[in-house]
Formats: structure tokens, C-alpha cells, sequence
């Protein structure tokens, strides 16, 4: 996690975009093959299935522990401030190293969107482990991509379809620390998808994107490094 680039955050992830009203825009019109995700798991190796538990969400007690900034008592007193939850990431969602048995040949990623895990398969029968946040019911989508090329500090251009849901957000962000596609992305295909950095580091874990996947900047840049162009991206 990258601390100091929470900022304004207003804006989402690149092409990922926060129900900051708490509007249910509706299912995105663009951005390449959406359809249902595989029922099995199975299919990128048993050693990567879920274990009891999580399906629940990791979140859900942590923001029962902490206040809201900015909150005054009524007679004017500030309230004693604890650890805002813009920093609290479920440690289960930290970058480590797994096995993995399964067919999928070393540089593959293969992004579980049920329980918010990106793999990247090493050799020997071993893999990177990523926490990720991904696309909220109605945005979440399964097939397999390639990485089609890599940006840096990537700038950000919301699509039509986002802009007319959400006309108050900006035509055009340069690359930065305020920008929401964060520090990397990689490109999947000709699709509007992207995996990439975020400047709102708290969302990793959860499902509010409009289908884009993200990651922390530490962790998108480390992924960055290790993924070439052509590199095949199970999504289910």
C-alpha cells in the first residue's frame, strides 16, 4: 500500500467508477465480451480454492471500529480521531506466495473475482497472490484476455458511457498521485478493461469497480515488473 494517496479519491478507479451518491448506474454498455462467470473454480487448481470464510466480507467489522473524520460533539469538542479507514487493508489481501497445481503455464494471471485475488503462476508449482478490488454486481464480467501493452503513471479519459452516467467527472486526468488509474495499467485487449493502481488504497477487497481490476500502486507496480505484453488473463 502507497500511504499519501488516498487525496480526493472523488473519482474512483480508472474506468472504475464509486457510487459516490449511491446510485446504481446500471450495467456498462462498452468494453469487450461480458458474460457469466464459470461456476468452477477447479479450473486454475485446487490449491487456489477458497477456504471457509471467504465469502464474508473482510471490511464489514472494520468500519465498525472507526469514526468518521470530521466529526465535532455538540458542544463544540472535536472527538478523539482513531485510525481512519482509508488505511485499514485485511492483511489476508497482502502480496504472498502460494502453491498452485494447476494447467496454467508460469506467467499466466488468472484474477478470481469472487474472492478478490489476482494470481500470477510462477514456476515450480508456485504463484504470486495479489488482494485486488473488482467490478460491483451488474459490472463483473469472466473470459480471457492478453495484456495488449503497459503505461506507466497512465493518464485517465472516462468513456461515454461513464460520462453520461457521471457528468461531473473530468474529460481528461493527467498521470499522478490524484489520478485514479494509479501508478500502473496494464491494457486487456481492445476492452476498456484495465488492471491497474488506485488512489483510494481502502477499496482493495471489496467489488466497486465498473469492471476495471485494481490493485494497490505497491502492488500493481511489483506486477508491473513481472508481466510481459502478450500475457494470457484468466478472469473468472
Amino acid at each position: 500500500m502507497v500511504s499519501g494517496q488516498t487525496g480526493r479519491g472523488q473519482y474512483g478507479g480508472g474506468f472504475i467508477e464509486l457510487l459516490m451518491t449511491g446510485r446504481d448506474p446500471g450495467p456498462q454498455g462498452r468494453g469487450g465480451a461480458v458474460y457469466n462467470r464459470p461456476g468452477a473454480s477447479s479450473a486454475y487448481g485446487r490449491n487456489l480454492r477458497p477456504q471457509a470464510g471467504y465469502e464474508a466480507d473482510p471490511f464489514e467489522q472494520a468500519r465498525g471500529q472507526y469514526r468518521s473524520p470530521g466529526r465535532v460533539a455538540s458542544l463544540g469538542q472535536p472527538i478523539e480521531m482513531e485510525r481512519p479507514i482509508e488505511r485499514v487493508i485485511d492483511p489476508r489481501f497482502h502480496k504472498q506466495e502460494v502453491a498452485y497445481d494447476g494447467p496454467h503455464k508460469a506467467g499466466t494471471i488468472i484474477i478470481d473475482t469472487p474472492r478478490r485475488f489476482l494470481f500470477l503462476v510462477q514456476p515450480g508449482g508456485r504463484a504470486l497472490r495479489y488482494g485486488i478490488g473488482v467490478g460491483r454486481p451488474g459490472f463483473s464480467w469472466a473470459g480471457m484476455k492478453s495484456v495488449s501493452r503497459k503505461a506507466e503513471w497512465p493518464t485517465w479519459t472516462p468513456p461515454p458511457e461513464m460520462l453520461k452516467r457521471r457528468p461531473d467527472l473530468p474529460r481528461f486526468m493527467p498521470g499522478g498521485p490524484e489520478n485514479p488509474m494509479g501508478a500502473r495499467a496494464l491494457y486487456l485487449g481492445s476492452s476498456l478493461y484495465r488492471i491497474h493502481g488506485t488512489n483510494e488504497p481502502h477499496t482493495i477487497g471489496q467489488a466497486v469497480s465498473s469492471g476495471c481490476i485494481r490493485m494497490t500502486n505497491d502492488d500493481v507496480t511489483d506486477l508491473y515488473e513481472r508481466v510481459r505484453v502478450g500475457a494470457r488473463v484468466l478472469v473468472i
